[in-house]
């Protein structure tokens, strides 16, 4: 938790960080791919766009139709991305590492790191739905330091939900982490605009039934740390504005959550505030594995958020 502590304050100050290793990470070169930044699919009810140039993390979505997207992208540590912790904390200063991440884990990022550098694209494909991505992430408190790693991405719009399956493969060499360590995984990082500023989803003792749902008090990350929701009996938590319309982010592995605002509500997408839901399970990644899961970003009423869950978690299509 100590680790993930301090890569969530990035939302608060500046958002800056990156990593790395003692043994220099042996780097598969990007392969040439078609010249867009964002490839989209509009399937007449969202907008999807991953951003090429930051490892295809998710940068925008949107109803059909409109400019105004529902994640924030103010800095590499926002959007809706991929983030893992492996290994211990260590002191790296003298190797390049940020004094503001310091000590830190090996922390690979799918967008970039906390100077700005960002992750190499490997590959990219879209078929018909589907966005494929694949990148090298870097490590978030070393100055451009790419990670042991690969991250993939599959990215599928249906309807009003968007279904991601990330998998990290690990091949690391280094000697200074340590392995077999359990650490709070990101399952994943999600930063909707803070003009989605009413937090709810479900802590009770009777899940799945439509009991009445919780409406937590945001906490500010200016008290030193998000909201911790050890309960999540339901498997998801929402965003939602004043007429109760907003995302939904719900992960069938994960009963934590961590959610929470950085700054003040009312802000979009370039805005340095922001909201922040994070599904939470603690993993072991040794340094050779693979790590896959899947999760689901609903846009809708938060009725229409909660009735989707639903249906996913029954198996319903």
């Amino acid at each position: 938790m100590k680790k993930l502590i301090g890569f969530i304050l990035i939302s608060f100050l500046l958002f800056h960080c990156a990593k790395s290793q003692e043994a220099k990470p042996v780097i598969e070169e990007p392969i040439p791919i078609v010249p867009v930044v964002e490839p989209v699919i509009d399937n007449g009810i969202l907008i999807l766009k991953l951003d090429l140039t930051r490892g295809g993390a998710i940068s925008y979505l949107s109803l059909s139709g409109s400019r105004r997207s529902v994640i924030n992208i103010a800095d590499e540590g926002r959007y809706i991305q991929q983030s893992y912790y492996a290994g211990k904390s260590i002191d790296r200063k003298a190797d390049g590492q940020s004094p503001s991440w310091s000590p830190w884990s090996w922390n690979p990022i799918q967008v970039g790191d906390a100077f700005r550098n960002r992750a190499k694209i490997l590959d990219f494909q879209k078929n018909g739905n589907e966005l494929y991505v694949k990148c090298i992430p870097m490590q978030w408190d070393m100055n451009n330091r790419p990670a042991e790693a690969e991250m993939e991405q599959w990215t599928t719009l249906e309807g009003s939900v968007l279904k991601v399956r990330n998998r990290l493969t690990c091949h690391r060499t280094d000697k200074i982490y340590g392995d077999s360590i359990l650490n709070d995984q990101e399952l994943p990082a999600v930063y909707p605009i803070s003009a989605l500023k009413n937090l709810y989803t479900y802590l009770g003792k009777t899940p799945f039934t439509n009991a009445s749902p919780d409406k937590p008090e945001v906490i500010n990350l200016s008290s030193g740390f998000w909201g911790i929701y050890p309960e999540v009996t339901e498997n998801w938590m929402a965003f939602v504005d004043d007429n109760l319309w907003g995302m939904g982010i719900y992960n069938p592995k994960c009963f934590k959550f961590l959610a929470g605002m950085a700054g003040t509500p009312g802000q979009e997408s370039f805005d340095g505030s922001t909201s922040y839901i994070a599904p939470v399970k603690q993993e072991i990644l040794y340094k050779n594995c693979v790590y896959e899961y899947e999760y689901y970003v609903i846009i809708g009423t938060l009725q229409e958020i909660r009735s989707k869950v639903y249906q996913l978690h029954s198996g319903a299509n």
